[in-house]
């Protein structure tokens, strides 16, 4: 299991563990091999591997360097838990770029680098780190500011972020940092408030490679709390031992700090209590919220990058100017965009860090004093985060857009509750409650959480999937407990209640096994803390905003001129064609500022009525450009399209006789899928029983999700809701850019089926498509393209049948020796069993074998002697020589895959 999060390819990268270890002599254990990596860049960037020996470990090192000669800051790239210096190269090359010295290096127990993982040991990985810091005091690109103090910021993520950290206490010659997503107290981080965080530590062991890649020490400690399922002090020791907390007061270096809100691994209060530290040792720092985490979600990666290099502009280039952002930035999710799926971000900002507890606010609950139980083996758990199954997009993200998908089990956890809020409350911090505990056994393990309900009490929400767990020792006799909640930043709209639970079990904790029935009651009001300096800016009205109008008067003006000569110029219909769905002839479009570099280059083809034709080709081959020209969304340069014989101009009448799915359909996301699809009709003007709405939801199969608001879709449900909205009409001439992407199996059957059935009734289907097994199935017609070009067009049994393999169908079955007689015919490359029958690969290409002697004698294949064998004539021999073999022959026919065909076509360059 890789720790990494998805798509944090910035300067910052991820967890992976070590970063720097040893204390011994820096050797070179090789040369170092000089690379240029190529760019599109003026300045190339070199490269230097070198594998450096400290104290009996090898650590395999990478610099980057561009630019002209001199010297110039250095930064540190520190990996994430489970990766290498490899995750690091794109991020170095393009500080290199920006002018800096950059070194990445792999870990102890990672990548190529020798040695036993000790999570930042700072005898091992963080004595690394300065020899590291050694090595680039005597490089002559590198800027110093006093013999052997290069000036030298270090990054990271994740483990790399905690040894950023730890580097800056440990070696003074440590300028800035700027930390991602890491933790400050690891003991805190795995074992909260005394539970153990064993689902987040199995993985944690698992992507060190096992237990066996760790120090003795370390893996001894994992072994003993994962069997009693309970910390101990030593374990505690050990991890604190080896945290930047531990070395806290000595960080005394400008830090950024970047922490992800959706992150049940390292959460905000990680990042809080380092910010808390770094500020009392006087210290600059800045602290940003970023919306994913380890659990998924947005990385912010190209704003991320942006920061943290001007961070290093500021503090290690000493460019007072640059603009290093604000002390505080949190991003939040407003919405979804309905045409790729992702998360709308905006960011709230302070002036100065808020805290977890600013502008606190009490929130009475209602609920008497409860029971509910710990069940034996803690089974069935409760589940809050899903470790590791954060996606792409990450479910922890889902929170944001109204989505729930946590659970407790009935008879396993009270509840409190808020009357309906009366506006908007934004909770930005740690909300807090206090309650008494009684409980049947000595200790009582409690997961604590606020819920956002809607009206109605609709599926609950929990904001980031966070959950905060706490350990009751002598809970038998009761006792009060405050509780900390998460840190979030969270929006509970009007008439939404907040909601207290404490349950009893939860997936990613280790909970009492012995049964045990707990009673909780409140003590106190919940306070939730509302960070009222955080604001998003209202930008200032644009200077647009006053001459647009007058502007844009003026260009509908011309738009109308032009329009209308481009109308009377615009060809007339053609009689001949006013039956055939598409004709294309001559289409050229060249990329924009290009005189000679094409996108559609002459091309031409017909589609009939009946048919459902493919369009095939590899990405750049011009696919979308040609559909997009189809639709009158932009101009060809040269050739004509024409549509049932009209030719193509932006807003044709005849385009509406066309329905569309091309790169995407736009969704109002506040709407439902049913509300979208009758929006989208009423505008076209067309009269409501002309759209065949049922049939097209029909089509969509969305069940009861058409009665929900669409930005709750997932991306295979707006896929078919789009499909749906293109057949709305039903009109005759059906477009589909990839209309299968974010569909399941049946669901792709489905629509197979759907295309088939639609052109059987007399309309035609285009569609674009890279997934071929399935263009095979439901098209009856292919056009290939690459570059631009037409490569070959025709029905799809005539393209997938030029091969050189035939399927030999027989009437019965043959004993082994007459397959080896059949495999031993001349032409004949191999024969083997198939379903049914054998498959005879012939010798490609060339004349054919030769057999017999004098005048006329022809090849077993059917070829004079020297003549080019054709498919015909290929399977004709070969039927003669079956024949005389006693084959028992049922049928013969050329045998190839349209993928086999399709990369013949291009050259196998897809």
């Amino acid at each position: 299991m890789d720790l990494r999060p998805p798509r944090l390819r910035g300067l910052l990268r991820n967890p992976r563990r070590a970063l720097a270890a040893g204390a011994a002599v820096v050797v070179l254990a090789g040369a170092g091999t000089w690379t240029a990596a190529a760019s599109d860049d003026a300045s190339p960037v070199h490269r230097s591997d070198r594998v450096m020996s400290m104290d009996g470990v090898r650590i395999d090192t990478s610099y980057f360097t561009s630019g002209p000669s001199g010297r110039r800051p250095a930064v540190l790239l520190a990996h994430g838990f489970g990766g290498s210096k490899d995750d690091l190269r794109k991020q170095a090359e393009d500080l290199a770029r920006d002018g800096y010295a950059v070194l990445t290096w792999s870990a102890r127990g990672f990548g190529r680098s020798t040695g036993k993982i000790g999570l930042n040991d700072p005898r091992g990985e963080v004595a690394d780190v300065s020899r590291l810091i050694d090595w680039l005091a005597k490089q002559p690109q590198v800027r110093l500011d006093k013999a052997g103090d290069p000036r030298v910021g270090v990054a990271g993520a994740s483990y790399g972020g905690a040894i950023s950290l730890l580097a800056a206490a440990h070696d003074h010659r440590v300028d800035a940092i700027a930390p991602s997503i890491t933790y400050w107290n690891l003991a805190d981080a795995l074992f909260p408030n005394g539970v153990f965080k064993k689902l987040w530590a199995g993985i944690f062991v698992n992507s060190g490679g096992g237990c066996d890649k760790f120090e003795p020490a370390l893996c001894r400690m994992y072994e003993r709390v994962a069997e009693s399922g309970k910390p101990d002090a030593q374990a505690r020791a050990l991890l604190q031992s080896r945290s930047p907390s531990a070395v806290g007061d000595r960080i005394k270096v400008p830090t950024l700090l970047l922490q992800g809100q959706t992150d049940s691994l390292f959460p905000l209060g990680q990042a809080d209590a380092a910010a808390k530290a770094v500020k009392a040792n006087g210290a600059p720092v800045d602290v940003d919220w970023i919306a994913g985490g380890h659990d998924g979600g947005d990385l912010e990666t190209s704003r991320v990058q942006a920061r943290v290099r001007a961070w290093f502009d500021r503090y290690l280039k000493d460019e007072k100017g640059a603009d290093t952002g604000p002390a505080f930035r949190v991003t939040r999710t407003g919405g979804v965009d309905s045409t790729d799926g992702a998360a709308q971000l905006r960011g709230a900002t302070d002036d100065t860090y808020p805290g977890l507890e600013s502008g606190r606010r009490s929130l009475a609950l209602s609920g008497t004093e409860q029971s509910f139980d710990n069940p034996a083996g803690s089974s069935p758990p409760g589940v809050s985060a899903l470790p590791g199954l954060g996606g792409a997009g990450g479910l922890a993200q889902l929170s944001s857009l109204g989505v729930g998908v946590s659970l407790d089990f009935p008879g396993q956890f009270a509840r409190f509750e808020s009357a309906p809020v009366r506006s908007g409350l934004r909770v930005t911090g740690s909300p807090t409650v206090t309650v008494h505990v009684k409980s049947t056994s000595d200790d009582a393990v409690l997961f604590a959480k606020v819920y956002d309900v809607g009206p109605g009490g609709g599926t609950p929400v929990l904001p980031s999937q966070l959950v905060t767990p706490v350990r009751v020792p002598g809970a038998k006799s009761g006792k009060d407990v405050t509780i900390t909640l998460p840190a979030i930043d969270h929006e509970f709209e009007q008439g939404h209640r907040l909601r207290l639970v404490l349950a009893s079990t939860d997936l990613g904790y280790a909970s009492p096994a012995a049964p045990a029935t707990y009673t909780v009651s409140l003590e106190s009001d919940l306070k939730v803390p509302t960070a009222p300096g955080v604001t998003t800016a209202a930008a200032p009205l644009p200077s647009w905003v006053w001459w647009l109008p007058l502007t844009g008067a003026l260009i509908a003006l011309a738009l109308l001129v032009s329009s209308r000569r481009r109308t009377t110029a615009a060809p007339p219909p053609d009689p001949d064609l006013a039956e055939v769905p598409l004709q294309i002839t001559d289409l050229s479009k060249r990329y924009a500022r290009s005189s000679d570099r094409y996108a559609v280059r002459d091309l031409s083809f017909r589609v009939e009525k009946g048919q459902v034709l493919g369009l095939l080709g590899p990405n750049g081959a011009g696919k979308t450009t040609t559909l997009r020209m189809l639709m009158g969304l932009i101009r060809p340069d040269g050739g004509e399209i024409r549509v049932f014989g009209h030719a193509i101009r932006p807003g044709a009448p005849v385009l509406s006789r066309v329905g569309a799915f091309v790169e995407g359909a736009g969704f109002l996301p506040h709407l439902s899928g049913r509300e979208n699809l009758e929006l989208y009709w009423r505008a076209t003007g067309r009269p409501a029983e002309d759209a065949h709405l049922e049939e097209a939801l029909e089509i969509a199969g969305l069940g009861d999700a058409l009665a929900r608001a669409v930005r709750t879709y997932s991306q295979g449900m707006r896929q078919r809701l789009a499909i749906a909205q293109a057949m709305l009409g039903l009109p005759d001439l059906l477009i589909l850019d990839e209309p299968t992407n974010g569909l399941d199996p049946p669901q792709i059957r489905e629509m197979r089926e759907v295309m088939i059935r639609y052109a059987a009734a007399g309309r035609t289907v285009i569609v674009s498509s890279h997934l071929l097994a399935e263009v095979e199935q439901s098209c009856t017609h292919l056009v290939v393209m690459d570059r631009g070009r037409l490569i070959q067009a025709g029905p799809v049994s005539e393209i997938v049948g030029t091969g050189d393999t035939l399927l030999v169908g027989l009437a019965s079955d043959i004993p082994d020796p007459v397959v080896e007689k059949v495999a031993a015919l001349p032409g004949v490359e191999s024969a083997t069993r198939a379903n049914g029958g054998l498959l005879v690969r012939l010798t490609p290409g060339g004349a054919a074998p030769q057999r017999g002697a004098g005048n006329g004698a022809t090849s077993p294949h059917g070829a004079a002697p020297g003549e080019q064998r054709t498919p015909a004539s290929a399977a004709a021999g070969l039927l003669v020589e079956l024949v005389r073999l006693e084959v028992p022959v049922a049928s013969l026919a050329p045998h190839r895959r349209l993928e086999d065909a399709f990369l013949t076509l291009i050259g196998g360059n897809a």
